[in-house]
């Protein structure tokens, strides 16, 4: 029973808050694409450094300011064709959050290397992650780049989905027990296949001056990784004891935990676009 009604909470949000961001991608100005991204990049990091340093506001803050960092860096390196503003950016990170880490030295010493190691992996993570979704936008270019942002997303919600219904309907082997108990071998399989129908789906719907091969070949390599994306924040949860990143979204936890998979898929397809064409 308790599972339905999370089904129907999660059906529920997605339906209120889908349209919204539907209409911001394709009738909105990409500035407003772009600030509504940033959000989600500065709530995700606020929630994965609340995780990793509890207590420390300063240090939360600062994790959430490099994150935003990146992502403006990766933003504004493809909307003004300097893609050196990324690089820099990201060679800063590990400088910054290293004496950012060694000026909020942890108590307990033996929780200091997980802080300057996420230090430096979340805002690279976070940044680049979200903002490949939102520099879709400017690199698929008029009138494409709405339907590379959507393509992008539905690699990473259809798998997820097609995982849950398929892994609570034939599940039988799991994937990964330690990392994640629900997870199957079926689920994935069934999260692959729902992940690239919706590929080519999207191609004939919103995209279709991506050729239907490359979108089978996106659906599958992107869906897969995005599995991946999703057991690795299972891993970072698990390792400090949460189940959820944050209760924001109701139904689906927090930031981190709606978008773990589609900061792996928008990269992928941004690497596609960046070499491809």
């Amino acid at each position: 029973m308790a599972a339905k009604s999370n089904t129907l909470v999660r059906f529920l949000t997605a339906l209120a808050v889908v349209p919204g961001m539907l209409a911001l991608m394709f009738v909105g100005p990409a500035w407003g694409w772009m600030l509504f991204v940033l959000l989600a990049t500065g709530v995700g990091a606020y929630e994965l450094f609340g995780m990793t340093h509890p207590g420390d506001a300063i240090a939360r803050a600062g994790g959430v300011g490099l994150s935003m960092m990146v992502y403006l860096a990766i933003w504004y390196g493809f909307e003004l064709d300097k893609p050196a503003l990324w690089l820099t950016a990201t060679l800063l990170v590990p400088v910054l959050s290293l004496l950012l880490n060694l000026w909020r030295m942890p108590e307990e010493m033996s929780k200091a290397a997980l802080r300057m190691a996420v230090g430096t992996f979340g805002p690279i993570w976070l940044g680049t992650g979200l903002g490949s979704v939102a520099a879709l936008r400017i690199v698929g270019g008029d009138p494409y780049g709405p339907g590379y942002v959507v393509f992008a997303l539905v690699l990473s919600w259809l798998s997820d989905t097609g995982a849950y219904f398929a892994g609570r309907s034939f599940g039988k082997h799991k994937l990964a027990e330690k990392i994640s108990p629900k997870k199957t071998v079926e689920g994935a399989i069934g999260g692959v296949v729902t992940a690239t129908a919706g590929a080519v789906g999207a191609h004939f719907i919103v995209l279709d001056a991506l050729p239907i091969r490359d979108a089978v070949i996106l659906g599958i390599i992107g869906s897969l990784l995005g599995i991946f994306g999703d057991l690795g924040e299972s891993v970072l949860k698990r390792s400090v004891g949460v189940k959820d990143s944050g209760g924001i979204v109701p139904g689906h936890g927090g930031i981190l935990d709606r978008v773990d998979a589609t900061m792996i898929t928008a990269p992928i397809v941004l690497l596609y676009l960046v070499w491809m064409r």
